[in-house]
């Protein structure tokens, strides 16, 4: 298969990378100033989601499939823990493990970071239909799924 676009013709702005990158830009914003009451950034709500779900419960583990370092990720879960969402668990099998986890508040607020995502994700969504939605879905997947 030839590739969709030619390095000689190719006009950054019109490609799929510019379009992308400002609807994400636009979502994190979108969803900062709705979190704002919570004390809770885009950023922090990546980390609390992630924590949330099965099999994620360390630094590293928060690592993959976020664009933070090893260091960038050990401050966030300091702020996290700080306002007592997040809280580090030593495992008594071997010390040196740190292991994550929400904090009963950290449980409580995640239906608010639900409601916060879909009320943005609605409205930057509104005019499409759930069809078109979907499709559109399977296509950001299949591009992830391209290794």
């Amino acid at each position: 298969m030839t590739g969709i676009y030619d390095p000689k013709t190719y006009q950054p702005r019109e490609g799929v990378g510019f379009p992308l990158t400002r609807a994400k830009l636009q979502v994190l914003e979108d969803l900062d100033k709705e979190l704002e009451p919570l004390d809770i950034t885009a950023a922090q709500y990546v980390i609390l989601v992630r924590l949330s779900e099965k099999g994620i419960d360390s630094a590293s583990g928060l690592c993959r499939g976020v664009s933070y370092d090893p260091g960038a990720m050990t401050r966030m879960i300091d702020r996290l823990e700080k306002k007592g969402l997040v809280r580090r668990v030593r495992r008594g099998d071997d010390r040196r493990k740190v292991d994550l986890e929400l904090t009963a508040e950290g449980k409580a607020v995640r239906p608010k970071l639900i409601a916060a995502i879909v009320k943005v994700l609605n409205h930057r969504l509104r005019g499409f239909s759930k069809a078109e939605v979907e499709q559109f879905t399977g296509f950001l997947r299949r591009m992830v799924a391209n290794d």
